[in-house]
């Protein structure tokens, strides 16, 4: 594909090969290559629905002198020794002693310095090869002069040292080698919505400026956000763990130009304070004697901690395997020309020689800040943890809840949030922006917005739902497709529930809703001795009463559980019910029993057993713009990962697919495990001979054999959770996996394709000028904020009730289709009606979040063997395909396309 000047440089760079594909041999290169999908250019605006005037929180960025250029140099930081700089963080102090040690040399140049390997200033430096010797004060042991002189008895294992340097410094080399020159003019062309090359990286530039901006502040930066150092912005969130508030900040390609977006982010943070309270909250436990050491280790190992009385800076290594009263070391005194040594306790150092009082420490571990071979160990009371370090773990349930609570904000409080910060950070004063000429508007960038209107639901009777502001209700109506609940039995986890008057109350709100629901057949109680049994056998053992009483196997099962969240039986008891036995369940965990939570229990135990809740007009009276005219499937994707905190958790995959076309509201899901953290889907299309075992497979083959026998002859295409850097491996890697599978099923058959990107975590937020509520449910944007060359648009489907509502940010990369821009809205817009679990339209296409509930409830299935705590990798297993991941248990036929997952 060559563009008319020779030069192709409007397309996108190919995708990165995936780890495990082998490169091309040369004996299948003859093959002829196959030209890569762009992404498809906009097609126009959508013009239906109410225009509402809104605001964003993207902010005019204006540039005037752009013929300058951004030179890149790559950065290599050694030891005198020439050994590389392994540490973390040891680069930015670097970098400035560097400036200010060879201004002139530099040719006064500021720089812009991402804090790893690259480094950006405007115009070349004087040399293209640049070696420095730097020589820094060494923050790792203390920012002063040594503690005192050498003759004082400073604390163990440091005063050797001191004693032949009194500063403590490190001397560094520096090299920087020219390695790019990127125009400045990139920004301008990609305002006119002309991107080239260079204009990712030009922003990246601008990008690590305001980044060093922010760390020249003191701020703890993470990725795009910057974290001020203010106990005003932290909240406890339990644990030891803190929540920690800060700005994200990233310069976006828009229609109207370039724009700084800014939004409110939170991090975790280790709490600051007494290591000894940290350890406390974080193992919930009263008392000292109570800590586990062993885990206190893990959690305690690089965090950063500041010792009195001396102030000094150090990074936790380890604890001392012995009590403070019985680690011993010896300590060295010049006694005129000889030295004398003699062995003492860390605990009588600091108590006898040093008069410090310690009140608890002697009974516990040191804290060892020293080297592998020279530990340095100091009592733990004397050991206070450093404001704004990272907490990388997983959070628990109660965490998460308490952090998305309190880092909750209303539109008006998140406006006025974030004039102030912008206000504060005074970028005009930053002298590299000068420089480039860039300045940045203080008021938030007005966009045109539209409501679309609510689309038409049908219940039972053929009656109709009236919805508001995105909600409704079965108040006095039935479900449009009842199913009925016969041959069915309840298990009763839980010690605390009545199963007598759950049933009752259930059979009685069925019946309302046009659900006809049976007397079960029996409610099995868990055997008391079973409660403190690991989860498989109280599953096990509640399985073997279940068999024994029941003629035959039953088809639902009602499972009550104790508690909500985390209950450990959730996982094997639905892997018994759903993989083993193909038994329809529903687990409940009541605490307020009353009419609206047994109507939505029953609204998921209907889905599951193949009825339907409610559907939309135009698809009972089939009416969709092109989706009703000729088979349709479309299909949900998403790939859920595990927790930060785990690295070697498999990835999972779903697909969820509709059937029974031309219905929109049904729908089936295949779950596969994959490589940890691996975004792309790697089991799409998985021939082996004749058949394949693929995901995609499986969902034609049931739309086919639900839609009357007919092929689908449009594909449309959900996929969840990929960024903007991952397009080009969508629309080629994956598509065209797709497109094998459908080929295998049938070479001659040729579906159309269109797929769409849905995103939800950026940082665009839409507001009503001057109104304290959210954007109205069905608003739709597609104009100023968006992509200056795609095809994209937001959209906020669902009613924000609390908080400040996070559009969804859809892209469309391919549409053979053709869809017009107000039928794809329109489209999006649907499919967040016709989710069976709730009675509200949700924010995000339907297929997507089935998919994510798919993904969670079969991850649930097996306990991936977690071989530890940390978050770093372990063994480096990273890559695709290196490591066989453990599979998941397949559903039993009788289920596996039912909406188990609802």
């Amino acid at each position: 594909m060559e563009s008319h000047n020779g030069e192709a440089e409007d397309l996108p760079p190919p995708p990165p090969l995936n780890a495990g594909d082998e490169p091309l041999k040369a004996e299948e290169t003859k093959k002829p290559v196959k030209p890569t999908r762009a992404l498809v250019p906009r097609k126009g605006f959508g013009k239906k629905g109410q225009p509402i005037r809104l605001v964003t929180n993207h902010f005019r960025v204006s540039l005037k002198n752009t013929d300058e250029f951004f030179y890149h140099y790559y950065v290599n930081l050694k030891y005198e020794d020439d050994t590389p700089v392994d540490r973390k963080g040891a680069g930015r102090s670097v970098i400035e002693k560097l400036q200010q040690t060879y201004a002139a040399e530099l040719a006064n140049k500021d720089f812009a310095y991402d804090g790893e390997k690259s480094l950006f200033t405007i115009g070349a430096l004087p040399q293209v090869k640049n070696e420095f010797t730097v020589v820094v004060e060494d923050a790792s042991t203390g920012k002063t002069p040594a503690n005192g002189s050498p003759g004082n008895d400073s604390p163990p294992g440091s005063d050797r040292k001191r004693i032949r340097r009194p500063y403590n410094t490190k001397t560094y080399k520096v090299e920087l080698a020219f390695a790019a020159k990127i125009p400045m003019s990139a920004i301008a062309h990609a305002l006119r919505g002309q991107e080239s090359e260079h204009t990712q990286e030009a922003i990246r530039v601008i990008d690590i400026i305001l980044r060093q901006h922010s760390a020249k502040q003191g701020c703890l930066l993470v990725r795009q956000s910057f974290f001020h150092n203010n106990p005003s912005n932290f909240v406890d969130l339990g644990g030891g763990v803190m929540g920690c508030r800060g700005f994200h900040s990233s310069f976006r390609a828009t229609q109207t130009g370039l724009s700084l977006n800014i939004d409110v982010s939170t991090t975790m943070i280790v709490k600051p304070g007494p290591v000894m309270d940290f350890l406390l909250a974080n193992q919930k436990v009263d008392h000292p004697n109570k800590i586990d050491w062993a885990k206190a280790k893990r959690s305690l190992k690089n965090l950063r901690i500041k010792i009195s009385p001396t102030n000094s800076e150090n990074k936790i290594v380890g604890l001392s395997d012995r009590p403070c009263r019985d680690t011993m070391f010896t300590l060295k005194r010049r006694n005129g020309d000889n030295v004398d040594s003699e062995e003492i306790s860390v605990y009588d150092h600091f108590v006898k020689n040093r008069g410090i009082e310690l009140r608890y420490s002697g009974d516990f571990p040191c804290i060892n800040v020293g080297k592998p071979k020279r530990p340095s160990y100091f009592p733990i009371e004397l050991c206070n943890l450093v404001s704004l370090q990272r907490y990388t773990k997983s959070l628990s349930t109660l965490q998460r809840s308490s952090l998305v609570e309190k880092s909750r904000q209303k539109p008006q409080e998140r406006m006025q949030v974030l004039s102030d910060v912008l206000q504060r950070s005074n970028y005009d004063s930053e002298p590299m922006l000068m420089a480039c000429g860039i300045s940045i508007a203080k008021s938030f960038t007005e966009v045109d917005g539209r409501v679309l209107q609510a689309p038409k639901l049908k219940a039972g009777n053929g009656e109709d739902i009236f919805t508001r502001n995105g909600r409704w209700n079965f108040n006095n109506k039935r479900l449009i497709r009842a199913s009925s609940v016969d041959k069915w039995a309840v298990v009763n986890f839980s010690a605390r529930c009545n199963v007598r008057d759950l049933v009752r109350d259930l059979i009685k709100c069925g019946g309302m809703k046009g659900i006809k629901v049976d007397q079960p057949f029996d409610a099995f109680e868990e055997n008391p001795t079973m409660r403190r049994a690991p989860a498989v056998r109280r599953v096990e053992d509640m399985f073997e009463q279940v068999k024994t009483k029941l003629p035959g196997a039953p088809k639902f099962l009602l499972c009550v559980l104790a508690e909500r969240k985390n209950s450990d039986v959730y996982g094997p008891w639905k892997k018994k019910c759903l993989a083993e036995f193909g038994i329809v369940t529903q687990c409940v965990a009541p605490t307020r029993v009353n009419d609206q939570y047994l109507t939505n229990v029953l609204l998921k135990i209907n889905a599951k057993l193949g009825g339907l809740n409610s559907l939309l007009q135009v698809e009972t009276s089939p009416a969709m713009p092109l989706v009703s005219k000729v088979p349709t499937i479309i299909l949900g994707m998403d790939v859920s990962h595990g927790s930060p905190g785990q690295s070697d958790v498999p990835s999972i995959a779903a697909v969820v697919s509709s059937r029974e076309w031309p219905l929109i509201s049904k729908y089936r899901a295949s779950v596969r495990s994959q490589s940890p953290k691996m975004e792309m889907m790697d089991s799409l299309f998985k021939p082996s001979g004749t058949n394949d075992d693929g995901l995609i497979r499986e969902c034609l083959i049931d739309f086919y054999t639900s839609s009357g026998k007919r092929k689908p002859d449009q594909i449309i295409i959900f996929r969840d959770g990929v960024s903007e850097s991952q397009f080009n491996q969508v629309l080629n890697i994956e598509l065209d996996q797709i497109i094998e599978a459908c080929k295998f099923l049938d070479e001659n058959w040729e579906p159309k394709f269109t797929l769409i990107v849905a995103q939800k975590n950026h940082h665009t937020k839409f507001f009503i000028p001057g109104a304290p509520e959210n954007v109205p449910p069905g608003t739709v944007v597609d104009n100023k904020v968006c992509h200056p060359r795609n095809y994209d648009f937001y959209m906020c489907s669902h009613a924000g009730m609390i908080g400040t509502t996070r559009p969804t940010h859809y892209h469309i990369l391919h549409d053979e289709i053709g869809f017009t821009p107000d039928d794809l809205q329109e489209l999006v817009h649907s499919l967040s009606y016709v989710y069976q679990r709730s009675t509200t339209a949700i924010s995000v296409v339907a297929p997507i979040c089935y998919a994510h509930l798919a993904a969670a409830q079969v991850g649930q299935f097996i306990k991936f063997e977690e071989m530890s705590e940390s978050s770093s990798s372990h063994g480096g297993h990273t890559s695709a395909g290196s490591v066989p991941v453990q599979e998941l248990p397949r559903l039993h036929e009788k289920v596996r396309s039912s909406m188990f997952f609802c």
